[in-house]
């Protein structure tokens, strides 16, 4: 367009932003924005909000939140903008602080504003602060918005509070398939399956179309209720009457399935008509289950491969060391543990989310070393307090 001497207009880069989203896109996304200053398009409002949206979503971050802090004016779609883009590169923390910032500047919100604080409650944890978003949109007359219900349902789904979700799956006018999918995972992940398979099949009545995630919510209810069958006739039904494209997680929860049951040829056998490469979950899956019925000859013969095509992944060493230690097999154990180390191979930290009253803390735990003396090191990197509920952002602590 531009070669053919045609300047775009505010709506033309307006339409076109959009398209930019990946670090990838940054330095073609500065140089629209620099195109926009050459025009003289910088006082367009929704044209600087788009750009705003722009660099979050090219996670970067510093960019998106100088601009916002230099517009002259700003709109509710403006803090929006800024709330989404903390949520979308998961900082919930930030998102809920900035919200908190939009209440105390008395700039008001919308529908739009109050799903994104939602999803940022739901991916730290802030079920108390949820809660209160979730007064708060009752009391404006937003807590009949479809999408405010779905998030709702996930949010209270994923925090592990089952009959507050149920509560507000029930509030829905006219649940869609996140929402019947979100409410199934919670059954199945907390130890309802036979709700969750209820509910699937009340979905199937509605003529509400499952997809992919729907899919593993279901085959996580058949492999802890141990419906084995019944998990693989769901997935191949859902595959040829849905045409449904299995996912990379679809195949784990069959594998694993499978494999807690003990039929690991069928799981092996899965994995090699898989149409696409399986990843690190599938793989770690089948040895996983391999290891619970003590075969040992068909991890050996797995691990072999993956090996062989280099694979550096620690899961695979250390499940291949723990099962030759419970075979009894000392000297094969420690040369493994022997190779990770030359491999300079090392399991990551993990990390957890301990909610109290009036605490919430993330949490790094790494496995101690023999060069750690004991006690307890911590280091606060953030804090803030919300609703009477003190956020802490806590790394490397060692017991």
């Amino acid at each position: 367009m531009v070669a053919q001497g045609v300047l775009p207009n505010e709506i033309t880069l307006i339409s076109f932003l959009p398209c930019l989203q990946g670090q990838e896109c940054l330095t073609a996304g500065e140089m629209v924005h620099g195109f926009v200053v050459k025009l003289g398009f910088d006082a367009n409002l929704p044209l600087v909000n788009a750009l705003v949206a722009m660099y979050g979503k090219c996670r970067s971050i510093a960019s998106a939140k100088e601009l916002f802090d230099g517009m002259a004016a700003r709109t509710v779609v403006s803090w929006n903008t800024m709330v989404a883009m903390y949520e979308q590169n998961g900082d919930g923390v930030r998102a809920i602080k900035f919200f908190h910032r939009m209440l105390s500047e008395k700039v008001g919100f919308d529908a739009v504003t109050l799903v994104s604080v939602l999803s940022a409650c739901t991916r730290s944890g802030a079920l108390e602060t949820g809660k209160w978003v979730h007064e708060l949109a009752r009391s404006h007359g937003l807590d009949t918005d479809a999408r405010i219900g779905n998030v709702l349902v996930d949010m209270y789904a994923k925090c592990g509070e089952i009959a507050y979700a149920r509560q507000a799956f029930e509030g829905l006018r006219k649940p869609g398939v996140v929402s019947w999918s979100a409410m199934i995972s919670a059954y199945a992940n907390h130890g309802e399956p036979e709700e969750a398979l209820n509910l699937f099949s009340a979905m199937k009545d509605q003529a509400v179309k499952p997809n992919s995630f729907t899919l593993t919510a279901v085959l996580v209810a058949c492999g802890y209720s141990g419906l084995v069958d019944e998990g693989l006739a769901i997935f191949n039904s859902i595959v040829t009457d849905y045409h449904i494209s299995p996912t990379l997680e679809n195949y784990a929860c069959m594998v694993d399935m499978l494999g807690r049951a003990g039929r690991l040829v069928e799981a092996y056998e899965i994995i090699r008509g898989m149409s696409m490469q399986p990843d690190k979950c599938i793989w770690g899956a089948f040895l996983g289950g391999c290891r619970l019925h003590g075969n040992l000859e068909l991890a050996e013969f797995v691990a072999k491969d993956l090996f062989q095509l280099g694979s550096n992944d620690v899961t695979f060493y250390v499940l291949m060391a723990n099962m030759y230690f419970e075979a009894g097999m000392l000297e094969d154990a420690e040369r493994t543990r022997r190779t990770m180390k030359e491999m300079e191979l090392k399991k990551t930290a993990g990390h957890s989310l301990v909610c109290t009253s009036r605490e919430r803390r993330a949490i790094m735990r790494p496995l101690p070393n023999k060069n750690q003396s004991g006690g307890s090191m911590a280091q606060v990197l953030d804090y803030d307090r919300w609703q009477g509920q003190r956020i802490v952002v806590t790394d490397a602590i060692f017991h």
